[in-house]
C-alpha cells in the first residue's frame, strides 16, 4: 500500500490533514484522562500525539506495521509503548485498555472485521471501539480531487472508493460484524490551508499509500498530464479545502 517510507514523506502527504482530525475523533471516542487507550495503526503519530496529551504517555499503547513508522513514533513520544504489528494481532491480552482507536487505517486492514474484532479483544468490557475512515464514496476525502483528475485521464484507474469504511454506514456494518454493541455513526470534518498549488502537489511524489504508488507507476509525461489536470481542478493559492470522514464507534460486551 505504499506505507513503508519516511515519515516525514507520509507527514508530509496525510499529517497535514491527521492532526487536526485527531482532536475531533478522539472526542468521538471520548477518550479522558484516566484511561488507558491503544492506537492500531498509529503510523508516525498523529493520533498517538492527541491521545498522550489527554491521558498521559504512560497511558497510551500504539502499533503499526510500517518499520519506519514505528521508529519514528518512538522517537516523537518516548515512554509511550509503541510496537510494530498488525491491527489482526494485537500483542496484548484481553481487556487491557479502556479504548481501542484505528484512525485512517480500517481501509488498509488485511482483514478489518478481523482487526476490529482484535481491537475489541484488548478493550475491556463497556469499553469502546472506535474507527474513522475517510468519505472516498461520496468524494469528500482530502484525495478525492486527485482520483477525480486521474480518472478523467484514466477511467479505468483503481480509486480509493471502494475501500473498506470509505462510504456510509460500512463502519457500522463491520463494528458490528466485529461483535461491538450500541454502534452508531457520525461524520468528522476538517479544514486544511495551502500555500500553494504546488504545496499540495509535491506530496503526491513521494510514493505514500495508493495516490502516492499511483503517481509513482506513471511515467513522466503521464505525471505531468495529471498534475496539469489537477492544477486545473485548483487554484495557484493559497486555498483552503474542507474534508469529511466516516467514523463509527461501539461497545465491548
Amino acid at each position: 500500500m505504499g506505507f513503508n517510507v519516511a515519515a516525514e514523506s507520509y507527514d508530509r502527504f496525510m499529517g497535514g490533514w491527521s492532526q487536526p482530525l485527531s482532536a475531533v475523533f478522539a472526542d468521538f471516542a471520548a477518550v479522558t484522562a484516566g484511561q488507558r487507550v491503544i492506537d492500531v495503526g498509529c503510523g508516525p503519530g498523529n493520533l498517538v500525539a492527541e491521545l498522550v496529551s489527554r491521558v498521559g504517555a504512560d497511558a497510551v499503547a500504539a502499533v503499526d506495521p510500517s518499520e519506519p513508522f514505528v521508529e519514528a513514533a518512538r522517537a516523537r513520544y518516548p515512554g509511550t509503548e509503541i510496537r510494530q504489528a498488525s491491527a489482526e494481532s494485537l500483542p496484548y491480552p484481553d481487556g487491557a485498555f479502556d479504548a481501542a482507536l484505528a484512525q485512517l487505517v480500517v481501509h488498509f486492514m488485511t482483514d478489518p472485521a478481523a482487526g476490529l474484532r482484535e481491537m475489541a479483544r484488548v478493550t475491556r468490557p463497556g469499553g469502546v471501539v472506535a474507527a474513522c475512515v475517510w468519505d472516498f464514496g461520496n468524494g469528500r476525502a482530502p484525495l478525492s480531487l486527485f482520483w477525480r483528475a486521474a480518472l478523467e485521464l484514466e477511467p479505468a484507474a483503481t480509486d480509493e472508493s471502494r475501500l473498506a469504511g470509505a462510504r456510509a454506514g460500512h463502519l457500522v456494518e463491520l463494528l458490528s460484524v466485529a461483535g461491538l454493541g450500541d454502534v452508531e455513526e457520525a461524520e468528522l470534518s476538517v479544514r486544511r490551508e495551502f500555500a500553494s498549488f504546488d504545496v499540495w502537489w509535491e506530496p503526491y511524489t513521494r510514493g505514500v499509500g495508493p495516490a502516492g504508488g499511483y503517481v509513482a507507476g506513471l511515467g513522466p509525461e503521464r505525471q505531468a498530464e495529471l498534475r496539469d489536470r489537477c492544477r486545473a481542478l485548483l487554484p495557484d493559492g493559497p486555498f483552503a479545502l474542507d474534508a469529511v470522514a466516516w467514523a463509527a464507534r461501539g461497545t465491548t460486551a
